[in-house]
């Protein structure tokens, strides 16, 4: 797709997978629930696109994020290809029996390096969040599922402040104990910097947390977002959180504004000459003919860039 040239750099890793997390993270934070029929037809698109790894829905209750509450319905309409994880966001015992009864094979749990975002997320505090988590988790692993961790707030929070490195890394260990396969950590409002990226990262290694473990969700707030992955993929970091035409949100941050746009990774990615399996082109087009159902142009920069919109 790039034909102004591919130059790599040293130290980069061959191929990058991208976790594509549009159609949960990017469409939970719509003021308006976006119909079944469209988000079904957009994780169609975005695995005809390339991706592998598709973040399809969460099993929450309606109560608090009603844009998911027809994820029943959407995931009995998506068919599932050889070959393509759909992960789906678990909250507890209850979201687990309705995974295992969908036979879903991906989950995720979603937890919070800081007290006041867990209670803002989950009314509990991280110890009663990481308790609750434990019997989902092991149960889980036992039905072969994979489970992801989701870590948020690992850079900054919007009640404490800059979180530090040791509390960050005693959860995110906390979390790989329980037994999750791969954890992502979250920018969840976009305030992380290259050099804040590095220590941590350096802080997780030396806890003896091994790069393919992890994984890295940034969020653009403050137009990070692409250097931060950079720095993340210099310390081996392999599986890249992104969201398709730069959708999302969080509806308990107010200041998280959105993911990294999947488009403006992957040309970052194509310029250095790394491996991702996705179609820039074909995903573009994705985006703009979402940007279209949602009514709004699509707020991501290779999107208008290539389509025009």
């Amino acid at each position: 797709m790039n034909r102004y040239g591919i130059d790599p750099l040293p130290g980069l890793p061959a191929r990058v997978t991208v976790c594509e997390v549009g159609p949960r993270d990017g469409l939970q934070n719509e003021a308006e629930p976006v119909p079944t029929d469209v988000k079904a037809e957009f994780v169609e698109r975005l695995v005809d696109a390339g991706h592998r790894v598709v973040e399809t829905t969460g099993l929450v209750h309606p109560r608090w994020v009603p844009q998911l509450a027809d994820a029943e319905d959407l995931l009995r309409r998506v068919e599932r290809r050889p070959g393509v994880r759909y992960p789906v966001l678990v909250p507890n015992r209850r979201g687990l029996d309705r995974a295992l009864d969908l036979g879903v094979e991906d989950i995720a749990v979603f937890g919070s390096a800081t007290e006041s975002f867990a209670k803002a997320n989950l009314n509990r505090t991280v110890a009663e969040s990481l308790e609750m988590f434990a019997p989902v988790v092991a149960r889980a692993r036992g039905a072969g599922m994979r489970v992801r961790g989701y870590l948020s707030m690992c850079w900054g929070d919007p009640w404490e402040g800059a979180v530090p490195l040791a509390q960050v890394v005693s959860v995110a260990t906390r979390m790989l104990r329980l037994g999750c396969t791969e954890l992502s950590l979250g920018d969840t409002i976009g305030v992380a910097t290259p050099g804040r990226v590095a220590a941590l990262l350096d802080a997780l290694t030396a806890a003896g947390v091994t790069a393919d473990r992890i994984a890295v969700h940034f969020h653009d707030t403050y137009g990070q977002a692409l250097a931060n992955t950079l720095v993340a993929l210099r310390h081996g970091v392999t599986t890249v959180d992104a969201s398709a035409g730069g959708l999302g949100g969080c509806p308990y941050a107010k200041s998280a504004t959105g993911n990294l746009a999947t488009e403006d990774l992957l040309w970052q990615l194509e310029g250095l000459g790394i491996h991702t399996g996705v179609d820039l082109g074909r995903l573009a087009e994705t985006s703009a003919w979402l940007a279209t159902r949602l009514g709004r142009p699509s707020p991501a920069r290779t999107v208008r860039a290539l389509t025009g919109t």
